[in-house]
């Protein structure tokens, strides 16, 4: 870990540190990515790629009027982002939303990226946090135990961790189609591909019930001694959900609405379990909304109770896993840097949001801030007004330190916006102001930045 001031050393192969890399080798820095996979494993990631989706495969809405996470995607694809340029190549047919052939995708960040003349990549695992020098910490939600101890050490704090989990993959040609039906919700997108993008499995009032019952009394994973869940409630295992109310699916995950049964539509499904297209072949269909802490053989026989897939194969069971971050509000200063090591910066996940989208938007950050300081050229941190800002703004000091928890980009962190009415009426044209407002804010930040 020798100094090395024109070199910027980013710890972590995934979403932020893949866009992070990009952002700052394309400004000129000389860039080193410290990925440990696949010399050192997880239980989640499959191969040594970079930008490995582990989870959904879906970057989720891509409306840039009404939504803050298309918003996002409008940000970052003005900025070059490699991220979204990357999702673009690879999209599959997901009504409104961007979802991408994981494989593919990641695929292509990583050729990107190690063909550029200023990358270079190395495998060996970093254990403990730099004296000196330009780093970026960007290990995301499975961060090595080692290094976890070594930010739990500087950061003070006795738990960096909450618990997090991820849905089953099912094969395409396992699910019954004299069943199931193709149909995104509200038949949404602009092409019939689009609109047939998902394929629904419909309950009647029995079978769910019995689906409730089933995954109440299902064997689930025990988490280790002294270990408590603090789970994202974006991100609930589905048994937790259950467990709220026997109503919560049917009014989440399951609901029914704005779609209809091609094989009767008459009959009105009590609830509807709805798969999304996980690779460009459509081979791999992921059960959205399914994540879950079940052990895998319960997975399979509760999983098979669901109409149209009594036969169905999987290519991954669902799982749970510690999600590692820090408290940003608390640790680091408006640059991303950490307050008492300021040569280190974090991104992505670890830093409290939530999602790809926001993982590589804090690594478009940290990388363009950290390419501007190795380059001497400083950079202030992007307006509050825009979608960037609101994220930022949120960790570093927005958000409450003592109840800090990780969070999606949504329309609640931004300034309001003044002579609006409020409302379901006035939502619409509130977001449309938002969003009117962040890209102007933000096209004047890239433009002083130097684009």
């Amino acid at each position: 870990m020798a100094r090395m001031d024109k070199t910027l050393h980013i710890v972590g192969g995934g979403m932020a540190g893949s866009e992070a890399a990009w952002q700052a080798a394309t400004r000129g820095v000389r860039v080193v990515i410290h990925e440990m996979r696949p010399k050192v494993a997880t239980f989640a990631h499959k191969t040594g790629n970079l930008a490995e989706m582990v989870c959904s495969n879906s970057l989720r809405s891509d409306d840039d009027e009404h939504n803050a996470v298309g918003l996002l995607h409008w940000e970052m694809r003005a900025a070059g982002g490699l991220i979204m340029e990357m999702a673009d190549a690879h999209a599959l047919p997901a009504g409104g939303a961007l979802a991408v052939d994981r494989d593919a995708f990641s695929l292509g960040v990583t050729r990107r990226l190690l063909a550029h003349p200023g990358v270079s990549l190395d495998t060996a695992e970093i254990t403990a946090l730099p004296d000196d020098g330009h780093w970026i910490f960007a290990t995301g939600p499975l961060t090595s135990d080692r290094l976890g101890r070594a930010i739990a050490r500087e950061a003070g704090q006795d738990s960096l961790a909450f618990f997090d989990a991820i849905a089953p993959i099912v094969h395409a040609d396992s699910i019954d189609m004299s069943v199931a039906w193709e149909q995104s919700r509200y038949d949404k997108g602009e092409t019939e591909e689009e609109r047939r993008a998902y394929i629904n499995c419909p309950m009647d009032r029995a079978r769910y019930d019995a689906f409730i019952d089933a995954l109440l009394a299902a064997e689930k994973t025990e988490f280790h001694p002294g270990e408590t869940a603090g789970y994202f409630d974006g991100c609930l295992p589905i048994e937790v959900m259950a467990e709220r109310g026997r109503e919560t699916l049917r009014h989440g995950p399951m609901k029914p609405v704005g779609l209809t049964n091609a094989h009767a539509p008459e009959q009105k499904p009590h609830a509807v379990v709805q798969l999304r297209r996980d690779n460009r072949l459509g081979t791999l269909f992921n059960m959205v909304g399914f994540q879950t802490k079940m052990k895998h053989g319960a997975q399979v026989d509760v999983f098979r109770m669901i109409p149209g897939l009594e036969n169905a194969r999987f290519a991954r069971l669902g799982g749970i896993h510690r999600n590692t971050f820090i408290n940003s509000p608390r640790l680091l200063d408006g640059q991303m840097r950490l307050r008492s090591r300021p040569h280190i910066r974090f991104a992505g996940q670890i830093t409290g949001v939530e999602g790809y989208v926001e993982s590589a938007a804090m690594g478009l950050l940290a990388g363009r801030l950290a390419a501007a300081e190795v380059l001497g050229r400083p950079l202030d941190a992007p307006p509050q007004d825009s979608a960037m800002g609101a994220l930022i703004h949120h960790i570093t000091g927005g958000a409450e330190a003592r109840t800090f928890q990780p969070m999606n980009v949504n329309f609640g962190l931004f300034r309001p916006v003044e002579g609006l009415k409020g409302g379901r009426r006035g939502r619409r044209d509130r977001y449309r102001a938002y969003t009117e407002r962040a890209k102007a804010a933000w096209l004047r930040w890239l433009e002083r930045s130097g684009a």
